[in-house]
């Protein structure tokens, strides 16, 4: 039903069943084609406004055609009907079905406010509904996605560590949230949590290991279960963000591998600083020149790894 028209603002109420929010979708979009600002009333305890305003009253029906919502805000709390979203995994497919929205919106100020609203509303992070909205605005563009959609930690992870530090650590929680009949006793078997720089990224990982069940479904109830609020945002842009996984158990070579070779690296500098000390004996000298010979050798042998 049309309710006001204004130059090219345009106003509608809609039955409440099914039908008539299905027709309301259609009508909306023809219009905004011919970019009218068409806003959807929002109306709760009756079926249409003529029933509306015999029960509430004119006035009251007043203001809630002042406060109509927009049609992203009307496609976006549709969608959220078909989501139960303390559910990760309905989180995470909810935040892509808006993000696609948002990506459709063509004024960059327009949909600032609707991601800043967004992000308050349905708690989802500001950062994962933009690497999830690039990815959408570039699509078929490798590079101006890996450019722009990278996904940052929050100001209470430590912004100085190297991006592949923390893109590599938010891969092995990834791993162990979406893969972990495959991944989590090889993980547990050759990371630590003192390997992990990022404190946000040790809690997680620390939960997950303390829970016995290798099955992804039960660490995904084990990772909804955490209460605290930073930790929901920083697990969402985990499992939003694009690792390029084309082979999992590839992937995990990979990982074990680099860190194999950085606890080596380690090693390596920890002798040539102990090789400093002059209260060193030739013994002791000799032992540790060995050592530091072995580890360079097996050093340049997983280097060559590919």
């Amino acid at each position: 039903m049309l309710l006001r028209k204004y130059s090219n603002q345009v106003i509608f109420a809609y039955d409440s069943d099914g039908a008539g929010q299905t027709a309301i979708k259609r009508g909306i979009e023809v219009l905004e084609k011919q970019n009218c600002d068409a806003r959807v009333l929002q109306m709760e305890g009756a079926k249409d406004p003529d029933e509306y305003i015999i029960k509430y009253g004119s006035g009251r029906f007043q203001l809630l055609i002042d406060h109509a919502i927009s049609l992203v805000e009307f496609k976006i709390k549709t969608i959220k009907e078909d989501y139960h979203l303390e559910n990760a995994k309905d989180k995470i497919a909810f935040l892509k079905k808006i993000t696609a929205i948002l990506a459709k919106v063509e004024n960059t100020i327009e949909r600032e406010i609707y991601i800043d609203k967004i992000s308050e509303q349905y708690d989802i992070s500001k950062q994962a509904l933009y690497a999830e909205i690039n990815k959408e605005l570039y699509k078929g563009e490798p590079e101006r996605i890996l450019a722009k959609s990278v996904v940052k930690p929050e100001k209470n992870l430590s912004l100085e560590l190297d991006e592949k530090i923390v893109k590599r650590e938010n891969m092995i929680l990834y791993l162990l949230i979406n893969y972990a009949e495959e991944a989590k006793e090889i993980i547990k078997s050759n990371i630590r949590i003192e390997d992990l720089k990022i404190a946000e990224n040790k809690t997680i990982f620390e939960k997950i290991m303390a829970q016995e069940a290798q099955e992804s479904e039960k660490i995904i109830q084990t990772i909804a279960n955490i209460e605290d609020e930073n930790l929901q945002k920083h697990i969402s842009e985990i499992m939003v963000a694009d690792y390029e996984i084309t082979s999992v158990q590839k992937c995990l070579e990979d990982i074990v591998l680099i860190y194999n070779r950085e606890r080596l690296q380690d090693r390596k500098l920890q002798i040539v600083r102990e090789l400093e000390n002059p209260n060193l004996s030739k013994e002791e000298s000799e032992k540790l020149w060995l050592e530091l010979a072995e580890l360079s050798n097996t050093i340049t042998k997983l280097s060559k790894i590919k």
